[in-house]
Order: structure tokens, then sequence, then C-alpha cells
């Protein structure tokens, strides 16, 4: 049926206001039919876009499939629009709500990278505190250092995704000079990460990122510098000195969560070797499990890398492990549909936790639960914590719970700086 006189003259911008331009052309063929028949409104089609678009990125049955038309030839106008909705809805939730399984492939295949690597100059240093800090979460005061402006990574879930639109890297062309001008207070202990806004080693030393970092280090020994990435790019801590205050920390999750969502970054055996030979040279080591993602398979996969992480390394190499999961903005959430990659990431229940959309706290205090207790052999010797969590769930999990988001930088530092062979 053809979309009716009246409607059509809206129909264009109504369109335009949802995800439908983003959907395959047999879709869009699809759901412009349905609605000339049914006349849907702004709020319908978006429901609708946005059902049609989770299913195609999780790789499930299509909208067409799930469209309920026995029981649409009992009724007519608004009662047949209303179970059409309802159905959609009901099976589209069914998914959400149940386990998320994934396929067993390799990577899924990605179209050619097309990334620009720009300098441009900043009008000031890009140190601040952590951009998704929030006041209902317990958080470590991480300082952050904005050397490299966007990631090539292309993980899925990434919050970075919500700032950066574009497929550029940016590098500050007067960097180094800002940093070495950068003027601290020498009775103070500093926590700053640098890979908050890309990731810290992807790029190496490209524009002299990683001698201005050292150099640094260097020059503040009161700084606890940490390198976060998901790369196996390490050339050049192996060949440079690097001083103590540095720790490299690898974000690490499971080959099936690798293979689906963190899109060009490097397996899960080459991080784990490339920390053992960040380790062997004496640089102190972490790991990040942030974000520990519920699915199909999950204990089994995280217990093998937790045991893996505790053959290969002994307590004292390591700074700490990290636990954390997803927790979205409405914005990041919008950003993911748009760009569309395979994923089955927004296939999860998405309940309010602290001001953002994330998993139940059920089972949020499962998986933390399990994953701490998993490294029994390290407790006391490595710092555990909770990465952008409410303080009630440390209890539970750890025995124990930090009174203040200062109180928990304190012990952070102190740990860190005892495991570097700093003084505080």
């Amino acid at each position: 049926m053809a979309v009716s006189d009246d409607y059509a003259d809206k129909f264009s911008a109504i369109f335009e206001r949802t995800l439908f331009p983003l959907l395959s052309a047999e879709l869009q063929a699809f759901i412009r039919h349905q609605a000339g028949q049914y006349r849907f409104t702004l709020q319908e089609l978006r429901q609708i876009c946005e059902i049609s678009r989770d299913l195609e990125m999780w790789g499930e049955a299509s909208i067409q499939q799930l469209w309920n038309s026995a029981q649409i030839e009992k009724s007519a106008g608004k009662a047949a629009k209303k179970i059409i909705i309802n159905q959609l809805t009901a099976d589209w939730l069914a998914l959400k709500n149940g386990a998320t399984r994934y396929p067993k492939r390799e990577k899924h295949p990605l179209p050619v990278q097309k990334l620009k690597l720009e300098t441009r100059d900043k009008k000031q240093l890009g140190l601040g505190f952590c951009p998704v800090a929030s006041e209902r979460t317990r958080c470590c005061n991480l300082m952050t250092l904005d050397a490299i402006d966007n990631c090539g990574f292309d993980c899925s879930y990434c919050s970075i995704q919500a700032f950066y639109h574009e497929n550029k890297i940016y590098f500050d062309q007067r960097f180094a000079e800002k940093l070495q001008a950068l003027e601290l207070d020498p009775n103070q202990t500093y926590h700053i990460g640098t890979g908050q806004s890309s990731d810290s080693l992807l790029w190496g030393n490209k524009h002299g990122i990683l001698d201005t970092l050292t150099a640094f280090a260097c020059a503040n020994p009161n700084v606890i510098l940490e390198l976060k990435t998901k790369s196996k790019n390490i050339a050049y801590l192996l060949e440079h000195e690097i001083p103590s205050n540095i720790i490299c920390t690898w974000s690490l999750n499971t080959p099936t969560i690798i293979s689906n969502e963190e899109h060009r970054a490097a397996t899960l055996d080459d991080r784990i070797n490339a920390a053992r030979q960040v380790a062997d040279r004496g640089i102190v080591v972490g790991f990040h499990f942030h974000p520990m993602i519920h699915y199909d398979g999950w204990r089994e996969e995280y217990m093998q890398i937790f045991q893996r992480l505790q053959d290969r390394f002994k307590p004292e190499e390591v700074a700490l492990v990290s636990f954390g999961t997803l927790t979205y903005t409405k914005s990041v959430v919008k950003q993911i549909r748009q760009r569309g990659l395979k994923s089955k990431i927004l296939q999860l229940p998405l309940i309010n936790s602290d001001g953002k959309l994330s998993y139940s706290e059920e089972v949020k205090l499962e998986m933390f639960s399990r994953a701490y207790r998993s490294f029994a052999a390290w407790h006391g010797q490595v710092f555990f914590y909770l990465c952008m969590e409410n303080n009630r769930l440390w209890e539970p999990v750890f025995g124990y719970a930090y009174p203040s988001n200062e109180d928990f930088e304190s012990a952070m530092k102190r740990a860190y700086m005892t495991k570097t062979g700093a003084a505080l």
C-alpha cells in the first residue's frame, strides 16, 4: 500500500528524525510500506526504527520476520497498530533480557579504515579529571592527560565515540612545550592516565609523544603516569629506559568479546604477551577488566583469563586489577546505533543505574564477586578496585569500602607508589 497523500507530505521530515536513513534498503522499503498502512506517529516510527537497527546490528531475526501478521489480521486501525508495536517490543525485550549468545567465529570483517592523522594547536594542555566520572559512583579522582584525541580501535562500546565523530586522530603540535611548562606541587602525589581520549600505545612515539611523557615522568617523580592500552605496540618500552613511576596497564577481555566487539584491537594472547615482555623489563603492569560483559559463557572465559594472569605474573609485578562493566549515557547509545557496527553490545536490559544505563545490581555483584574471588592468591598484594561503580557494591565484593573518593584515591596512590618503589 502506498503512503497516503496527507501522510506523504510529512513523510520525509518524519523519517529523517529517526534512524530510518541508516537502515538497509530492504528495511526502509518494508517500514515505508507499513507506515503508509498504519500511519505511525513520530514516536512510533522512532521506536520501530530503533528496534530494526538493533536487530540488524545483533544479527537476529529481522523486523519483517517478527511482524505478527496472523494477529494483525484479526484487528484493524489503531488496534492493529497497538498489536504490532506491542509484539515487536516484546520480542525485542526478550532478546535484551535473555542470554546474549555470540557466534563462534573470528573477528568480523571490517571496512578499510580511513583515518587521518593531523596535528593541531590546542589552546591549553589537555589535563583534567576523568570525563566519565560521576558523583553517584566511587571515583579514584584520576587525572587525565589528552596527549592524543581519538582512537583507531573501533571498540563498539567505547564512550570516546560520543566525543569524537570524525575519522581523524589529532596530535597537539605543542604538547611537549606545554607539558614541560606544567608546574606541579612537589609535595603532592599525582595519578595521571593518558588512555582516556585515545589508546596510550597504539600510535607509539609518533610526534614524540612517548619521548615527551617519559621526560615528564623523569622530571616529576611524584607523578604516577599510567599508560593504558589494548595494543601490542611495546617497541618503545623495550628499547628505552623507562622511569619507575610509569606503569603500563592493559585492558583485557575474553576472546569472544575481542572477536565481536573490540574491533582492530590486539588479540588477548598478544596483549598478555606484551604485558609479560614489559614486566620482564622491570616495568610495573596492571590489568583492567572494564567492561566485563555478561553473555552466554562469560564465567568460563573470564575465569580462564584470571588463571592465565596468575600463572604468568607474580603479584609483585602487578600494581592493579580493576573491574567494571558497561555504563552508557543516552548519547553513547545513540552514537552506537548511528555507527551500526555488527555488535550485540546493546543487547542487554539497559536499566537505570546511578544515572546511567547498565546491568542490574544483581548481575554486577555476581560478575565482580566471582572475578575477585578468582584472584584470591593476589589479595593483599595487588590493588583491586571497581571502576565507575557505586560504593554500595564494594563491601559485598571486596569485604570493605572507602568512606569517600578521597580515601579511595589515597589508598590507590599509596599502593602504586609502594609497588613502583617510589616514596610518597
